[in-house]
Order: structure tokens, then sequence, then C-alpha cells
């Protein structure tokens, strides 16, 4: 019995019990917090227990699931892993603690049923980030899937079930695209060893002297599942729609998380076990990046809806971090890394904050919004420390990542990169603006005026009551201040994450360069 195995045979349970008490939603409430805090506990002396300096994969543990066909129930960790399953384990709770503040649960919909879709979403995802067999990996990526599209489908908006079916059906076909290519890996390790395997350290050694063709060819099958997954322009569409219709909570794992999976698997997949393909095609990559960035920044800044805004935010820095990856520098890649787990905790807080102000306005178009700092102080203070952590301000989280990545890249790739920093111009404006509109100015809009009200009043769209519009309580200043304490920390002192995952990305770019 490992860490990591722990850490998904955790949540893994506190699912199996929340399953049992949908008649009673204080009672999963706390069992689900429990569970998720008893989670986070335990990532701590999982964190102390990784040594940077070590082999790659640590903490492994492998048992034979199908021994006919080579495959292993294995899991193991390197640094981005780490960081990763630190962060869902960080995330979990404020979701848990944000249930009936930021989300509130469609009528006859039980609080245990959530939860537990929430906890299995936990568990799964760590799974992902842990699995060191490849055909275990791409069953738990398609596996992860389910919970999510129930999340997204059975609590979500009004166009739920569109969203949830188009989210499951990119990603479903994605993974399995992916699945030819893992089939064709191990077909070459059957061809070179006698014998076939998905085991994911001796499929780098084997595919990687395969043929350019072959690799490129394969190559593709993982990263187009990715690329859908990350999500990369023009593989993207998903995600406005997911986002915009997933309650809060879940957009929180959607948008911080799950969509991690595909930078991940840039780094764990394409480039040490196809090194010759990724590099011929890069500059491809860099293409789309780029474009990814722009086109996410200008569109952000065109939406009407918040929930919508974040994804297409979003979308312009999966952009941004899979340029520092594909340049193949060392400063860039790192700021990439680092970037997958800043972007979880600016985002993940920009996304509860954006779901407080939905839950006193009871909209989420941001014309329904106006001049809220003159009612709600603090909320209007973080939601602007998220907006400026997002946009990558100097001594936020967010900063030493995107600046790692421009420096980086510039060196290698100057054309790329001053065009990516344009998207840095456009995400300054788009933060400012949305901050502007929602919180500065004259109070106005119906979410905070009600009719014959003033200030501080809105009306309640379902009793046609006023109700007063109040600051953060107690309860929410909780929820919030992890995500807080660590945008401020990290942006002054961001070393121990840099120091976890530089050996991890050295040894992925020694792989590229010792490609043929």
């Amino acid at each position: 019995m490992t860490w990591l195995l722990i850490l998904i045979l955790v949540p893994l349970a506190g699912s199996l019990v929340l399953a049992f008490l949908k008649g009673n939603d204080r009672a999963a409430v706390l069992a689900a917090l429990g569970f998720s805090i008893l989670e986070f506990v335990l990532v701590i002396p999982f964190w102390l227990s990784y040594h940077a300096a070590g082999p790659r994969l640590q903490m492994t543990s492998s048992f034979d699931w199908i021994p006919t066909f080579g495959v292993h129930i294995a899991f193991g960790t390197d640094g981005i892993a780490l960081i990763m399953i630190a962060v869902i384990a960080l995330l979990v709770p404020i979701v848990v603690g944000g249930l009936g503040t930021m989300d509130k649960l469609p009528p006859g919909r039980s609080a245990g049923g959530f939860l537990s879709l929430i906890l299995l979403q936990e568990a799964l995802t760590i799974g992902v980030f842990a699995a060191t067999d490849v055909f275990l990996f791409y069953v738990l990526f398609e596996i992860m899937l389910i919970p999510m599209y129930f999340l997204i489908g059975g609590y979500g908006g009004a166009n739920r079930q569109y969203a949830a079916v188009k989210f499951f059906l990119y990603s479903f076909l994605g993974g399995l695209i992916m699945l030819a290519s893992a089939i064709g890996a191990y077909s070459l390790a059957a061809d070179k060893l006698g014998k076939g395997t998905f085991d994911w350290a001796t499929l780098v050694t084997v595919v990687r002297e395969a043929p350019l063709s072959t690799q490129i060819w394969l190559f593709l099958g993982f990263f187009l599942a990715f690329a859908i997954k990350a999500p990369l322009v023009p593989f993207h569409t998903w995600l406005p729609d997911a986002a915009g219709e997933a309650p809060i909570g879940v957009a929180v794992l959607l948008v911080g998380i799950l969509d991690k999976v595909g930078t991940f698997g840039f780094l764990r997949y394409c480039l040490p076990m196809f090194p010759d393909a990724s590099k011929t095609l890069a500059p491809l990559v860099l293409v789309l990046s780029v474009i990814g960035v722009l086109y996410g920044s200008i569109l952000a800044a065109g939406q009407r809806d918040m929930k919508r805004f974040i994804a297409y935010v979003s979308i312009a820095h999966f952009g941004f971090i899979s340029l520092g990856i594909f340049t193949f520098n060392e400063q860039a890649m790192i700021g990439s890394a680092t970037y997958m787990l800043n972007h979880s905790l600016a985002t993940g807080m920009l996304i509860v904050v954006i779901g407080l102000v939905i839950a006193r306005g009871g909209s989420s178009k941001i014309s329904d919004y106006g001049g809220m700092a003159k009612v709600t102080p603090l909320l209007a203070g973080l939601f602007l420390l998220a907006g400026l952590s997002t946009l990558s301000l100097p001594g936020t989280n967010s900063f030493v990542s995107e600046f790692l990545v421009l420096i980086g890249s510039f060196v290698d790739q100057p054309v790329y990169t001053i065009l990516a920093t344009v998207g840095m111009v456009l995400a300054a404006a788009y933060v400012l603006w949305l901050y502007q509109r929602v919180f500065q100015g004259p109070v106005r809009g119906d979410a905070l005026v009600g009719v014959g009200g003033g200030p501080g009043t809105a009306i309640a769209p379902e009793l046609g009551a006023k109700k007063a519009i109040r600051d953060l309580d107690g309860r929410e200043i909780a929820i919030l201040a992890p995500l807080v304490v660590l945008i401020i920390v990290l942006g002054f002192y961001p070393k121990p994450v840099l120091d976890t995952v530089t050996p991890t990305v050295q040894q992925t770019l020694s792989a590229v360069q010792g490609g043929k």
C-alpha cells in the first residue's frame, strides 16, 4: 500500500459512503468535507516524501491486471503529477465547502449524490495523473468523463444536457484515437522485445527508436486526445458550453484540473515517447498555441456571460502553456509546468468569486451588475486579486510562470513569443474591463437594484421580492483564504514548486534531445 494508492482510495471510499447518504444533506456535506480534508492532509506527507533529485517515477506500485497483454495496475508520480495531485486535493474541499453558498442544487437533487460524484471525480483524476501503465491511463482517461458528464448534465444550467453530451463525445472520441496509438506502441514493443507491454518506462525506450513516419502517426493519436482535453484551438468548442452550463464547483474542477490532463499528457507521453515527431511537428503546435492565445483573449473580451468569459480566458492560457512546452527550452518548459498549478489556483479562485457574485445577483450576465464594490467591498477586493493573478501581475503566483515561458520561448521562438505577448496586453484589458463593469461605477442592473429599491437590494426572481446584497461571510472567507494565501506566497516565494518540477522537466528535455 503506497501513498498514491491511499490517495486514490480515500476519495473513492468517501464517494461510496456518500452514495448511501442521499436522504440527509447535512450529513452528506459533513462527510464529504471530512473525506476531502483528510485527503488534503494526506497530501502533505506525500509531498514531503517526494525527492525531487531522485528518479523520475517515485512511490510506485504495480499489480498484474491482464498479464496476457502485459497490462498492470501501476502508479507512480513525478514532480509535475505531484503538484497536480496536490492542487486537486486543495480544490475539492473548497468545492464541497461552497455547496449551498456559491452552488445551490436543483430541486429534488440531493447533496449526497452531487458530492459522491465530486469525490469520485477526485479519485479518478488522481489516478489519471498517477498512472504509469499506458492502458490503465487510457481506461481512467475515459472513465473520468462519466462523473463529470453527470455533474454537468444533472446539476447544470438550462442547456446542461447539450453541454454534457458535447463534452463527453469530444473527449471520448479523442480517447479512442489515443487507444489506437497506444496499441501501435504496444505492437512496436512486441516486435522488438518479443512480448508486448503497456509499461510507460519501457515504451519510452522502445517507441523513441521507431522510424520518424511511425512516430508521427502515433504522436498524432496521443496529441489529438490531449489537444481536445487541454483544449487547443480548434478543438476547444466544448469548453465554453461545458463551463457555461456547469455548476460553479464543477467548473472549478473542470477548468482548474481536468483540462490540465491535456498539457500533462504532452509532457508525460508525447515528448518522451515520440521525441522526433514532437520536434518535427512543433511548428504546427506553436501556430495552434499562438492562435489559441490571441483567439481566446479576443473572445474573452467580447463575452457577456461571466462563466463563458472564464472558459475563453482559459483557452488563451492553455495556448500559452503549450507554447512553453513545444519550444523545448528548459526555462519555458518549467514555466509551463508551474503555470499548470498557478492557473488552477488563480482561475479556481476567480471562478469561486464569480460564483459568489452570481449567488448574490442571480444572474451570470455581466450587464446585470454594476457598482458592487459599494455594497460588497471585500468581495470586490478578492475578485480583483483573482483577476490580477489571472493576468500575471508581478507579486502574484502566475507572474513567475508566465515570465519563465516568455524569456525561455523568446530565445528559440521570438516571433511566436512576441505574438503571444499581445495576448498578455489583451489579458490586462479584459480582466480589468470585467472588474470595472461588475464592481465599479453606479449601482445598476436588476440583479442589484430592485424595482423601487436602492443599492444593496435585489429581486429574487422566483419570489418577486427584494433581498439584501451582503458582503462575504465567515464561511465564504474560509473557502477563499487558502487560495489567497497561496496566490500571494507563491508570488514572492515560488521556490518549492520550481524545485519540485525542474528535475522532471530536465528529464523530459533529455529524452527529447536524445531522440534519433
